[in-house]
C-alpha cells in the first residue's frame, strides 16, 4: 500500500504588492490579493503592475499568486470582468478566486479556479459540485467542525494525478465573519453598500441590546455579533489530517506587521508537522524562511482567540464587549501619581507602548505611553495623559498592553529572510573549470569557463578559499548547503573567474526553476453538467445577472430567484444567517436546558441599535440563528466603478 504525501499550503493576504512580497519572505506558500476592481474588500485593489511585480517575486520560490475577483456581478459588469481575469493571467496570476457563477459561462483565461469563501461551502454536496463544475481549491465555511471537514474531504475524494482532487482551503487565523460568508445582507439592506460587493458596514460590530418575547433586558450595549478572532494554531496537524490542504490566513486590509507576524508564526507551525511526518506531508514551495523576531500574533491586532467550532460548540466565541484591539493582560495598577502610574507586572515597558483597560461600563479605554522606567524597583508609566475618570481607572484596575514598541520596531525592519538551498560543486573539464548547481527541488544548472590550469602555490589555503568563496550566494535568493571541490590537483583559479563562473551558474539556475515551475491546471468540468444539488434557489443563492441564472438552469436549477442586491426580495427575510446564537451564549438554549423535547423551536428575540430593531429566529434542528430585518427607507445604494 502506497502513501501520497500531501502538500500543505501556507496562503497570506496581500493588500498590496509590497505586503504580499512580505508575506512570501515571511514563508507563505501563496498570496491571496485584489486585481484593479471586483474584488471582495472595496479599496483593497491593485493595478496589472502590482499583480505582476508580486508574481515574479513569488515565483522564484514557486510559490503562488491568487487574484480575487469574488464579488456577484451586474449583467454590465460581466464583460469587464472577463476582460480583467485575462488581464491577470497575463501579468501572471496562478488562480482566480470566483463567487459569481455567471463567470464560468464565459471565455475566461486558462487559470485555475478557486470557489470563495463567499460561495458558502458547508455540505459534501455543495463541495461536490463546485469540484465537478471546475474548481480545483475551494475556501470552506468558517464554521465548520472537524468531522464536517472529514465529510467533504471523503465527497470530494483524494484523486490522482490525472484529475486531481479539489484543495480544501479553510482560515486558520483572524478576523471571523459572525454570519456563513456570502449569506449576510445587512449591510446592503440598512445602508445600500453590499457585502457580497466589496462594501460591508460591518453591522455586526456595533453594540446592541437583546431583549426577550417579552421585551425584558438580556443583555445591554453589548457587541452581540462581534466574535473574537480565529486562532487555529492548535488544531493545525487535525486539520490537516482531516483533509485541509491550505491553510489561509485572513486580512487583506491588514497593515505588513501583522502579516509578517501571523504568517511567520504559522510558517513554524506547519514546518513542525511536515518535519514530524514527512513522509505524509510536504512543502507547497521552496526555500528556508529565518527571521529577527519571535512572532507573537497576539501582539498584533485582535479581539481575542477561539477556533471557532472546529471542536465543536463554545461557550466563549463573542468579542462582546469591545470589537477593538484590547491587547493582553499586562498587569495592575497599583500606585497613581498626578502625571503617572505605577503598575505591577512582569513585563518590561517601553516608550510608546499602548495601554488599554475597561473603564466605567465595560468600555474599552487606552493610554499612549510617553516615558516608561523604573523607579525604586517600580514600573513608573507617565501617559501622554491621565485618565480624567478615577472610578474608571483606580488602583486594582488590569492593564492590557495593546501596542508593544520594541515589536513593531522590529516589524518595522527586515525582519525575514528566504533563501532556496543549493548543493554546489566546482570541478574540471578538458579545457577549464565547471560550476554546477543543484537546489532543493533538484534543479540543475551549470556553467563552464576554458582556463589553463595553474598549480595553487599553497594548495591548502587555495582549496579552502576555493570552498568559502563557492558559498558566497550574496542577494541571490539562494543559500550555499554542501559545497565541493572535484579537482585532480589543487589548481589555482582567479577569484574573477570565479565570480563569473558563480554568477552565470546561479542565473542559468534562476532559467531553470522558471522552466521547471508548475503551473496550476485547469479543471475540466464534468460532463454531462452535474447536477445541483437543489431544485429550486432562493435569494441566498446570490444570483445578480442572467448569465449566472443561465449557468445554474444549465446544471438543473428549475427556479432562480434574484439576489437580495437586486432589491426584488419583499419584505421582512433573514439579512443573516449564522451558527453563532445569543439563547446559548446567555444559557438560554432550549437543548441545553432540562426537559427540553425534539422539534421544539426557541422564541424569538430582539436586537435593539438605537431605532433598529431586529427580529432573532432559531432554527434549533440546524442550530442556527437567523437575523431577520427588512430594507431601510432612504437608504443610499452604492455603485462600484467598473474595470476598463
Amino acid at each position: 500500500m502506497t502513501t501520497t504525501t500531501a502538500v500543505l499550503e501556507l496562503l497570506a493576504p496581500a493588500k498590496n504588492a509590497e505586503i504580499g512580497i512580505e508575506a512570501i519572505k515571511h514563508g507563505a506558500d501563496a498570496v491571496y490579493i485584489g486585481g484593479p476592481a471586483f474584488g471582495a474588500r472595496y479599496g483593497a485593489g491593485n493595478s496589472a503592475a502590482d499583480i505582476e511585480r508580486l508574481a515574479a517575486f513569488a515565483h522564484r520560490f514557486h510559490a503562488k499568486v491568487f487574484v480575487t475577483l469574488n464579488t456577484i456581478l451586474r449583467d454590465d459588469e460581466i464583460e469587464a470582468a472577463r476582460r480583467l481575469a485575462w488581464q491577470m493571467y497575463e501579468a501572471g496570476a496562478d488562480a482566480l478566486i470566483v463567487q459569481d457563477m455567471g463567470l464560468l459561462e464565459t471565455n475566461l483565461p486558462p487559470l485555475q479556479l478557486h470557489a470563495s469563501t463567499q460561495t458558502d461551502i458547508r455540505t459534501p454536496e455543495k463541495a461536490r459540485f463546485l469540484a465537478d463544475v471546475g474548481f480545483s481549491q475551494m475556501v470552506l465555511a468558517r464554521e465548520l467542525s472537524l468531522p464536517e471537514i472529514r465529510a467533504i474531504h471523503s465527497r470530494v475524494g483524494v484523486g490522482d494525478a490525472a484529475n486531481p482532487a479539489p484543495i480544501l482551503e479553510f482560515f486558520i487565523h483572524g478576523a471571523l465573519c459572525v454570519a456563513f460568508s456570502g449569506q449576510c445582507y445587512i449591510s446592503h439592506a440598512h445602508t445600500g453598500r453590499s457585502a457580497n460587493r466589496g462594501e460591508c458596514s460591518q453591522a455586526c460590530r456595533l453594540p446592541y441590546n437583546l431583549e426577550d418575547k417579552q421585551g425584558r433586558l438580556v443583555a445591554f450595549d453589548k457587541h452581540l455579533l462581534s466574535m473574537k478572532d480565529n486562532d487555529q494554531s492548535a488544531n493545525l496537524r487535525a486539520l490537516a489530517d482531516a483533509g485541509i490542504r491550505s491553510f489561509k490566513i485572513e486580512g487583506r486590509l491588514k497593515d505588513a506587521a501583522y502579516v509578517k507576524n501571523a504568517t511567520a508564526h504559522y510558517r513554524q507551525l506547519l514546518d513542525r508537522i511536515i518535519e514530524d511526518a514527512p513522509q505524509q506531508y510536504a512543502h507547497a514551495s521552496s526555500g528556508h524562511c529565518t527571521f529577527t523576531f519571535t512572532p507573537h500574533p497576539e501582539k498584533t491586532f485582535n479581539r481575542g482567540a477561539t477556533d471557532y467550532f472546529v471542536n465543536g460548540r463554545q461557550p466563549d466565541i463573542g468579542a462582546f464587549d469591545t470589537p477593538s484591539f484590547a491587547g493582553d493582560v499586562s498587569g495592575i495598577v497599583s500606585r497613581i501619581g498626578p502625571d503617572w502610574f505605577e503598575v505591577d507586572s512582569d513585563e518590561h515597558f517601553a516608550n510608546g507602548d499602548g495601554i488599554s483597560y475597561m473603564s466605567r461600563g465595560r468600555k474599552l479605554a487606552g493610554l499612549r505611553i510617553n516615558v516608561a522606567k523604573s523607579v525604586a524597583g517600580r514600573t513608573r508609566l507617565f501617559p501622554n495623559a491621565m485618565p480624567e475618570d478615577p472610578e474608571g481607572f483606580k488602583v486594582g484596575t488590569e492593564i492590557h498592553r495593546n501596542r508593544d514598541q520594541a515589536f513593531e520596531r522590529l516589524l518595522e525592519k527586515e525582519s525575514a529572510e528566504r533563501r532556496i538551498g543549493v548543493a554546489i560543486e566546482l570541478g574540471e573539464t578538458a579545457d577549464g573549470f565547471a560550476l554546477s548547481l543543484r537546489d532543493e527541488d533538484g534543479i540543475e544548472a551549470r556553467a563552464e569557463v576554458g582556463q589553463a590550469r595553474e598549480a595553487a602555490k599553497n594548495p591548502q589555503r587555495a582549496l579552502v578559499s576555493l570552498g568559502e568563496n563557492l558559498g558566497k550566494l550574496g542577494a541571490t535568493n539562494f543559500k550555499a548547503g554542501e559545497v565541493k571541490v572535484v579537482f585532480s590537483d589543487a589548481w589555482f583559479l582567479p577569484a574573477s573567474t570565479l565570480n563569473a563562473l558563480r554568477r552565470e551558474a546561479t542565473e542559468k539556475l534562476v532559467a531553470s526553476r522558471e522552466a521547471a515551475r508548475p503551473h496550476l491546471p485547469r479543471a475540466v468540468p464534468v460532463e454531462p453538467p452535474a447536477i445541483y444539488p437543489e431544485r429550486e434557489l432562493s435569494y441566498l443563492a446570490n444570483v445578480l445577472n442572467g448569465v449566472a441564472r443561465t449557468f445554474y438552469i444549465r446544471h438543473g436549477v428549475k427556479l432562480v430567484a434574484d439576489a437580495y442586491e437586486a432589491d426584488t426580495t419583499p419584505g421582512e427575510v433573514s439579512l443573516m444567517i449564522t451558527r453563532h446564537c445569543l439563547r446559548y451564549s446567555h444559557s438560554l438554549c432550549p437543548k441545553e436546558a432540562k426537559g427540553w423535547v425534539t422539534g421544539v423551536n426557541a422564541e424569538p428575540m430582539t436586537l435593539v441599535n438605537g431605532k433598529e430593531r431586529l427580529t432573532l429566529r432559531f432554527d434549533c434542528k440546524k442550530c442556527e440563528m437567523h437575523v431577520v430585518g427588512k430594507m431601510k427607507k432612504g437608504r443610499t445604494i452604492s455603485i462600484l466603478p467598473v474595470a476598463h
